[in-house]
């Protein structure tokens, strides 16, 4: 069963949590109701020889769809946005890319339509490490445009639970989990295993490293300072890490882990009181 199709059916028992699927008086409802709106963002890029184009739309939208799944009372889950900022990636056949301040007004938009519409508490989850500072910018433009509203943003592998979860399990070396690497490919592994060609995974980490700019890794300090080059000057296949130990084990674990945690942020967001501002003038 394919990914919108499995995704669509979820909805269909009890209360529907996918936005698309009410009908207006059922949003209406949701938005009295305090849910949060969940927005899945990442973006279309390559991924190496042995994973497409989709995988990090995949991924975010699995880990919120089956958050939503596990409290369908308590949020409403937004379409997956497919596009993001990814023009260092462009030197590969495949990347679609939106202009940052193009993308952040895109964003906006969208919060500013679910403000509209009576949302008070919003979430944006990212799949896409180019796509954090950009939602971080609409997020924090959001709350400055409707101080009555909460707007937040996190990539999904920053949740705690992941993080511990990639700590007992991970077989890579320090630059064995960046992109297309272990984690992405056995979360794939768990997802969409008819889209993974594992003949054709590769190690690619043979990007230079020093002190202050060391071997990019998820789960390892990265330092004070920041940069992104164009990604075919520290990728020979559009890989930065080690796909080839990917299991749909550690994938399994790995998602079970990012729900856990995403169920608790979002409940948190939801119980955290909207506070008048003060104006001190």
């Amino acid at each position: 069963m394919g990914f919108r199709r499995s995704y669509t059916a979820m909805s269909m028992v009890g209360k529907t949590f996918l936005y698309e699927e009410m009908k207006w008086p059922e949003v209406r409802e949701a938005a009295r109701e305090g849910r949060v709106a969940v927005i899945p963002v990442a973006t279309i890029e390559d991924h190496g020889h042995h994973l497409p184009l989709v995988t990090d739309v995949l991924i975010t939208a699995t880990i919120c769809r089956r958050t939503a799944e596990a409290m369908p009372d308590e949020v409403v889950l937004l379409p997956p946005q497919h596009h993001g900022y990814s023009p260092h990636h462009m030197d590969f056949p495949g990347p679609i890319t939106i202009r940052g301040p193009t993308f952040v007004e895109y964003m906006l938009d969208i919060n500013r339509s679910l403000i509209h519409h009576g949302f008070r508490r919003i979430l944006m989850v990212n799949g896409h490490g180019s796509n954090a500072p950009w939602l971080e910018t609409a997020a924090r433009l959001t709350i400055v445009e409707h101080p009555s509203v909460l707007c937040a943003t996190l990539s999904w592998w920053d949740i705690p639970e992941v993080a511990e979860a990639v700590r007992e399990l991970r077989t890579s070396e320090r630059g064995g989990m960046s992109h297309a690497c272990e984690l992405e490919t056995s979360v794939m592994l768990a997802i969409r295993p008819d889209l993974v060609d594992m003949a054709k995974a590769e190690r690619d980490m043979s990007y230079q490293t020093s002190r202050y700019f060391p071997p990019s890794d998820f789960y390892y300090p990265s330092g004070a300072v920041r940069m992104m080059p164009y990604w075919s000057t520290v990728s020979r296949t559009g890989v930065r890490g080690d796909p080839t130990v990917a299991t749909a084990e550690k994938g399994r674990r790995w998602l079970e882990a990012a729900v856990e945690g995403l169920t608790g942020i979002i409940r948190d967001l939801r119980s955290l009181e909207i506070k008048e501002r003060v104006d001190h003038h």
